[in-house]
């Protein structure tokens, strides 16, 4: 392996080799990635990226074998900078919460990889074992919760799943003088086109958001937004389909074909969370130092 790569402050992304023909895992690995050409395949073996289930680097002819457990480390040639910073708030043995700063995604996705929160936090805090326990999109801001600690993680995740966290946003968009707060908004969320947005469809509810309103100032309003479920987009989707949607929203009510402009953010904060220690009983609270302005 190459002096500058250190495994142990990344994360490797897993591949099982599906069944083929194919003479050495280069081949396979070049059919089932077409979107990865065939040289920089070979840059990423020759630079040790490429490592077998032990953890172990692997040549580019190492014989084919299905089934065969690979590990390999994503890269984005040239990828570019965000110029956020985000802030941890608090750190123990066992939990990391981080203010993400709007633009900056959690985690690895399409062209980000080494620009993330996740990779940002493994550098500063020197743990590899760092896992985002729930998300928020890269155009949100606000808190985020990780596990530092593999052996607690499990008391720690089930909490979103079984609703024992109480989350809260603010959202600045349209007033809506017609309609009556508080609300609850409920309806069925799907993936549409392009596959990222979600759009409302007709059947069984599965997302549910709680709406208020926390402030007044003229044609915008301040609103206090409290999720249910965690449906991708949900609290976005939720107030464009109730005639406001979230000032700055690139996705929604309609798509807009633009760059990331880091004076117009999506005005939208994951405000704060609390919940009861799965370990210690004890109440939980955090809150974002971030704001939204008008």
């Amino acid at each position: 392996m190459s002096a500058t790569f250190d495994p142990a402050r990344q994360q490797a992304s897993t591949v099982c080799l599906p069944p083929g023909n194919w003479s050495t895992v280069l081949d396979c690995l070049c059919e089932h990635f077409k979107g990865i050409d065939r040289e920089q395949w070979l840059d990423r073996f020759a630079r040790g990226r490429v490592l077998d289930a032990a953890g172990q680097p692997v040549s580019a002819d190492l014989a084919y074998r299905r089934g065969m457990r690979l590990h390999y480390f994503r890269e984005v040639p040239n990828e570019k900078p965000i110029p956020v910073l985000e802030t941890i708030l608090h750190s123990d043995e066992h939990l990391v919460v981080a203010d993400k700063p709007h633009f900056l995604p959690v985690t690895p996705t399409g062209e980000y990889v080494e620009q993330t929160l996740l990779r940002r936090l493994i550098r500063r805090l020197d743990n590899p074992h760092l896992v985002p326990l729930h998300r928020i999109d890269r155009h949100t801001a606000g808190l985020v919760l990780f596990s530092a600690n593999p052996q607690t993680r499990g008391a720690y995740q089930r909490l979103f799943p079984e609703r024992r966290i109480d989350k809260r946003y603010q959202a600045i968009a349209a007033a809506l003088p017609a309609l009556e707060f508080p609300l609850v908004r409920r309806s069925r969320l799907v993936h549409g086109e392009p596959f990222f947005r979600m759009h409302e469809v007709q059947g069984e509810a599965n997302s549910e958001t709680l709406a208020e309103v926390l402030e007044k100032n003229g044609e915008l309003w301040r609103y206090g937004l409290s999720p249910v479920t965690g449906k991708t987009h949900q609290l976005r989707v939720h107030m464009a389909a109730l005639g406001a949607g979230i000032s700055n929203d690139p996705f929604y009510p309609q798509l807009l074909e633009v760059e990331d402009d880091y004076q117009r953010p999506l005005k939208l904060l994951a405000q704060s969370l609390r919940f009861e220690d799965p370990l210690t009983g004890e109440e939980r609270y955090f809150e974002s130092r971030l704001s939204l302005d008008w």
